[in-house]
């Protein structure tokens, strides 16, 4: 795709990017040894220092796609036809990643921040894409589920349909998120180590867990259909596949809203812009205005470095794990499935599990399955519920030049407040429907997403200095992201409206 603005001079002192918002400033990216402050990035600094954001995206995706709405689909209706659409959609969902965050690196400008710049400017585009993310998720189906698991946790039985203490419980960790988050130096660091833990748990508890109580049939069974094309089974609608395919990794088409903690991280440009520092922490200018490199061999060099290490924390941590956050989840679901000779439903997915390894093995294996769950929806609970701040602080403080001047420059005036804010709210909106249903509903709208966000990111990508613009064939996988989940997000409001597009 052709850049049909010349790009500046590498001494020139800013560069134009698009409509309605100032020129970018031009300066040298940093070496990731700066960054990270380290001597090189060998293998342990990798992994100490340099990977870190896609465990907050990995959090959000090891939750409501791999323990609510993945499980289901496959206790109802088995692996086959199921299996290959959560491969697929996790595939495409790490290259689109790849591409919002090849944004953040070369212009340390938060993607909500750099949709103000696509024609006709922010004006439509910042203020839509907040009200998309908020009206994606504020239904807090993440939330109840959780809720729900921690009432059989606390009380060793399933709760019953309409029973208020599960959404407490939901408010309850609510409320640990807030204290994670201002309890922090710098927020982003925070969820990191946050997800570390709690990743790490998870993925060895279901491991352990997995190799105990399920048959090597029913692996076999899983990863077969995973990598099995075959037609959807019988009796699934495609809205249901169209939440299992928005869930699966992240959140399809709004995958953009977590991509920001690259910025914060400090890769590429993202060092030079600052971040959201938490209340222990100092407070730290965030400019509102991006950055970004001038076209000169060094750059080029640089920006090839930094592009492997976001090629290695995409592929290395985040595809891997959501490939297998779902994988273990499904064949303990199979396997329960097959214990209990029942289905889960809406209402009780998010402890069917435990329920049925109760029966079967005894209390231990029904805690430790509560437990494994309860962790799964809350690094989900953490991620969304943040990330909803994260998006609106971003986009009012880059467009408002009053706020940034009611605020004295200090984000965390706006994120604090619009945070407990955000809290009430969705305590509100979890007493509406049952969590697996309110689930479905944030699934499908962020296949909504999936109908603009492509186009936006072209325009802004073909337009980056030369070293770090995408090559053809990421054009077409944005494409394949617009016609894979755009379709089913048609479908949704077709089946929302009168009859749905397609039926198996």
């Amino acid at each position: 795709m052709a850049d049909p603005t010349p790009a500046p001079d590498a001494r020139s002192a800013a560069r134009p990017l698009g409509v309605s918002r100032p020129d970018l400033a031009v300066t040298d990216l940093p070496t990731p040894e700066e960054v990270f402050r380290v001597r090189r990035i060998g293998p342990r600094e990798l992994f100490r220092y340099a990977l870190g954001p896609s465990l907050i995206a990995l959090g959000i995706s090891i939750g409501s796609g791999e323990w609510l709405l993945g499980p289901q689909a496959v206790g109802q209706y088995g692996f086959e036809g199921v299996g290959w659409i959560i491969v697929v959609s996790a595939a495409l969902q790490t290259l689109y990643n790849i591409e919002c965050a090849r944004y953040v690196m070369a212009t340390g400008e938060a993607p909500v921040v750099g949709w103000g710049r696509v024609p006709p400017g922010w004006i439509l585009w910042v203020p839509l894409s907040v009200l998309v993310v908020i009206f994606a998720f504020i239904a807090g189906g993440w939330a109840a589920s959780a809720g729900q698991g921690m009432y059989a946790l606390v009380h060793g039985e399933v709760p019953g349909k309409d029973a208020e203490e599960p959404r407490l419980w939901a408010i309850a960790l609510l409320v640990v998120v807030f204290l994670i988050a201002a309890g922090a130096r710098r927020v982003s660091r925070a969820l990191e180590l946050a997800n570390w833990a709690m990743i790490g748990a998870i993925l060895i508890g279901l491991l352990l867990l997995c190799l105990f109580v399920v048959p090597f049939g029913l692996w076999w069974d899983g990863v077969k259909g995973f990598v099995t094309p075959a037609a959807p089974p019988d009796g699934i609608t495609a809205t249901e596949i169209g939440g299992l395919a928005g869930f699966t990794a992240l959140a399809s088409g709004l995958n953009w809203y977590v991509m920001g903690h690259y910025r914060d991280k400090g890769y590429g440009m993202g060092h030079r812009a600052g971040f959201i520092a938490g209340l222990r922490g100092e407070r730290v200018k965030l400019l509102p205005s991006g950055v970004t490199f001038p076209d000169d061999a060094e750059n080029a060099a640089l920006w090839r470095r930094w592009y492997r290490l976001l090629l290695a924390d995409m592929w290395g941590v985040f595809f891997v794990g959501a490939m297998l956050g779902m994988l273990l989840p499904t064949i303990l679901m199979a396997r329960a499935v097959e214990l209990s000779g029942a289905k889960p439903t809406q209402a009780d997915v998010p402890t069917f599990v435990a329920s049925a390894l109760d029966a079967e093995y005894g209390r231990w294996l029904f805690y430790l399955a509560l437990l494994l769950g309860v962790l799964v929806l809350f690094t989900t609970q953490l991620g969304i519920f943040e990330a909803m701040v994260r998006v609106t602080t971003d986009a009012a403080h880059a467009t408002s030049p009053r706020l940034r001047a009611l605020l004295e420059g200090d984000p965390r005036r706006l994120y604090y407040p619009f945070m407990l804010v955000l809290l009430v709210v969705i305590a509100v909106v979890l007493h509406l429907a049952l969590p697996v249903s309110l689930v479905q509903w944030s699934a499908n709208m962020s296949n909504l997403g999936a109908l603009i966000y492509p186009f936006l990111l072209m325009y802004l990508n073909s337009r980056l200095p030369r070293a770090a613009r995408p090559r053809p064939w990421h054009y077409a996988v944005l494409v394949l992201n617009f016609l894979f989940f755009g379709f089913f997000f048609v479908n949704f409001v077709a089946d929302f409206v009168g009859d749905p597009l397609v039926t198996f």
